[in-house]
C-alpha cells in the first residue's frame, strides 16, 4: 500500500506540489494497523488505496489522501492538531505517530466511541475524542497548529480558521455533497485572515452539523 501511495503521489505532483511523502507520513502510513481501523466485513480491502465503508454512511477515506492531508500540514513533532470527523480514527492515528496531541470530533457518537475503543486497543494515548460538532471545532482545545477536515463543507468554517494559531494550517474539502469539491489548504495569516489554495479535485462525504 505505501508504494502505491508513493506512485499517486508521483502521478499528482504538478497538482499537489509534492512529489513524494515526506518521511514522516511515510513511515507513519507503514506504521498505522489500517486493518484494525475498519469494520469486520471490510478487513480483506484494508490495504487497498480507496476509501471503504465504515457504517452510518460514512467512509475511511483512501489511504493516499489521508497521507496527503497529513503531509500538506507540515506536521512536526509536538504539535497539536485537530481531526474534525473522526471516523474510524485511521487519520487521527496516522498524525498520532507524528505530533504531540490529537484532538478529535465526531458528529455521530457510535462512531466516536468505537474509534475510541479501537484507538486505545491500538496503545494510542496521545488522542482524545469528543462527539460534537465539527463546524465548532474545539475551542477550549486551541489553538491548533493545524486542522485536518474529514468530510465536506461548502465553505470555510470561520469558527475553524480562528482556532487555528497565526501561521496554522488547516486541509479541508470545500464544495457541496453531489457537486465539485476541492482538498484545499487554508493557512492563517499573522495579522488576520487567511490564505487559500486550491490542491486537489475529491469527493468526500458532508460535514454535518453536531
Amino acid at each position: 500500500m505505501v508504494e502505491e501511495v508513493e506512485a499517486t503521489y508521483a502521478e499528482t505532483r504538478a497538482e499537489t506540489g509534492l512529489a513524494a511523502m515526506s518521511p514522516a507520513v511515510r513511515a507513519a502510513l507503514g506504521k498505522v494497523e489500517r486493518h484494525r481501523l475498519v469494520p469486520q466485513e471490510q478487513v480483506g480491502a484494508a490495504y487497498r488505496n480507496h476509501p471503504l465503508p465504515i457504517g452510518a454512511g460514512q467512509t475511511i477515506s483512501q489511504p493516499y489522501i489521508v497521507a496527503l492531508s497529513t503531509d500538506l500540514l507540515e506536521p512536526a513533532p509536538g504539535q497539536v492538531v485537530l481531526d474534525v470527523g473522526t471516523g474510524s480514527g485511521y487519520q487521527a492515528a496516522l498524525l498520532a505517530e507524528i505530533v504531540g496531541q490529537v484532538y478529535s470530533i465526531e458528529t455521530i457518537d457510535s462512531l466516536a466511541r468505537a474509534a475510541e475503543r479501537r484507538l486505545s486497543a491500538l496503545g494510542y494515548r496521545n488522542i482524545e475524542i469528543c462527539a460534537g460538532d465539527g463546524y465548532k471545532g474545539w475551542p477550549e482545545k486551541a489553538p491548533f497548529d493545524g486542522i485536518v477536515v474529514t468530510a465536506a463543507a461548502p465553505g470555510v468554517p470561520h469558527a475553524l480558521v480562528e482556532q487555528l494559531k497565526p501561521g496554522g494550517r488547516m486541509v479541508i474539502p470545500l464544495g457541496a455533497e453531489h457537486a465539485v469539491q476541492h482538498l484545499t489548504l487554508i493557512t492563517r495569516r499573522a495579522k488576520g485572515g487567511y490564505d487559500e489554495r486550491r490542491v486537489l479535485p475529491v469527493r468526500f462525504v458532508p460535514l454535518v452539523p453536531g
